[in-house]
C-alpha cells in the first residue's frame, strides 16, 4: 500500500510539473503578445507571475526527486528483508528434508543442527532489527535510563560479534585511550547493546572479503563525552555517501558493495538511540577501498573524566 501510495505520489508531481511548465510558457508568452507595448505595468506583473511559477517548478522538482529516491529506498528495502527472511528459511528447510529422507551420521546431524541455529539467529537479528528501527523513530528518549559501564558492554558486544560471525580471536580489537576514565553513560541497555552490534556487524559485513581487521577505539571527545570509533580496513564509502549512510533504508549501490547482505537499518538505529542519548553518529571515509570509520559519541554521566 505505502509503495502503491508513493508511486502515485511520483506521478502527481511529474503531470504537475508538465502542467506547470506548459501554463508558464503559455501564459508568459500570450501575456508578452498581447500587453507588451500597450501595458508596461501588466508587462511586469506578467513576468513576476511567471517568475514565481518557474518557482513552483523548482519546488515541485525538489519533491519529485524525494519522492523518487524515497520509492526507490523503500523497494530496495524491502528486496533486502525479503532476502534476508527468506534465505534463512529455505536453508533449514533443506536440513530438515535431508534429516528426514536421508542417512545421517551423528557427526553430520550435529552440524546440521549448528547450522540450523545459526540461520535462526540469522533470522531473529533480521526481525529484531526491523522491529528496534521502528520503536526508535517513534519515540525521542529512552524510557529507561539507568547508569551503564560501557567498556563492560562494549566488550561483550565486541565478543558477541565475533562468535556470531566465527571470528578469529584478534580480528576485532579494543583499542582504550581513555586513560583509565570511568565510562559510565545513563542509558538503556538494550538500545545501547543493539547501537554498538549494528556498528560492528555493519564493519564486518563491510570488510574486504576474507580480511577481517576491526578496531573498536575508545577516547574522550572532551571531559565528559565518549567516543566510540569503530574502524574497519573494508571497502570505504564514497564522499556523497558520508551523511546519507544515516537516513532509513540507505545503502551505498556500488559493485563492490552488490555482496553485502543487509536492510539499510543498522546505522539509521546507530543515530537514532545516539540522539535520544543526547549524542551523535557520524562516518568517516577516506575513500573507496581504504576502510570506514564509524564515531558513537555519547555524553557520559555527572561529567566523569
Amino acid at each position: 500500500m505505502k509503495i502503491t501510495r508513493r508511486r502515485g505520489a511520483i506521478t502527481f508531481f511529474l503531470v504537475l510539473g508538465i502542467c506547470l511548465v506548459a501554463a508558464a510558457v503559455v501564459l508568459n508568452v500570450g501575456w508578452i503578445v498581447v500587453n507588451g507595448r500597450l501595458h508596461p505595468v501588466l508587462l511586469v506583473l506578467g513576468i513576476i507571475l511567471f517568475m514565481l511559477m518557474i518557482a513552483g517548478m523548482i519546488i515541485n522538482t525538489i519533491f519529485l526527486v524525494r519522492e523518487i529516491r524515497r520509492s526507490e529506498r523503500q523497494d530496495s528495502f524491502l528486496n533486502a528483508v525479503t532476502h534476508e527472511l527468506k534465505t534463512p528459511i529455505a536453508s533449514v528447510r533443506l536440513y530438515l528434508e535431508t534429516l528426514m529422507h536421508r542417512p545421517v551420521d551423528e557427526a553430520q546431524r550435529q552440524k546440521f543442527y549448528r547450522m540450523m541455529l545459526e540461520d535462526n539467529d540469522r533470522l531473529l537479528a533480521t526481525v529484531e532489527q526491523i522491529l528496534r528501527a521502528g520503536e526508535a523513530s517513534q519515540r525521542k528518549a529512552s524510557a529507561v535510563r539507568l547508569p551503564l559501564d560501557m567498556r563492560t558492554l562494549i566488550s561483550a558486544c565486541v565478543e558477541e560479534t565475533a562468535r556470531r560471525h566465527h571470528l578469529a580471536d584478534d580480528a576485532v580489537r579494543i583499542a582504550d585511550k581513555t586513560g583509565g576514565s570511568a565510562l559510565i553513560v545513563e542509558g538503556n541497555a538494550g538500545d545501547l547493546r543493539s547501537a554498538l552490534l549494528n556498528l560492528l556487524d555493519n564493519a564486518v559485513k563491510y570488510s574486504t572479503t576474507g580480511v577481517i581487521d576491526i578496531t573498536v577505539q575508545l577516547d574522550m571527545t572532551n571531559v565528559n563525552r565518549l567516543a566510540v570509533r569503530v574502524t574497519d580496513k573494508g571497502i570505504g564509502i564514497p564522499p556523497a555517501s558520508l551523511k546519507r549512510v544515516f537516513n532509513r533504508f540507505y545503502r551505498v549501490t556500488r559493485r563492490d558493495a552488490t555482496h553485502v547482505k543487509g536492510t539499510g537499518l543498522g546505522l539509521f538505529i546507530v543515530r537514532t538511540i545516539a540522539r535520544q542519548h543526547g549524542g551523535d553518529a557520524t562516518a568517516q571515509s577516506f575513500g573507496i577501498g581504504k576502510g570506514t570509520t564509524i564515531t558513537l559519541e555519547l555524553p557520559l554521566a555527572g561529567g566523569h573524566h
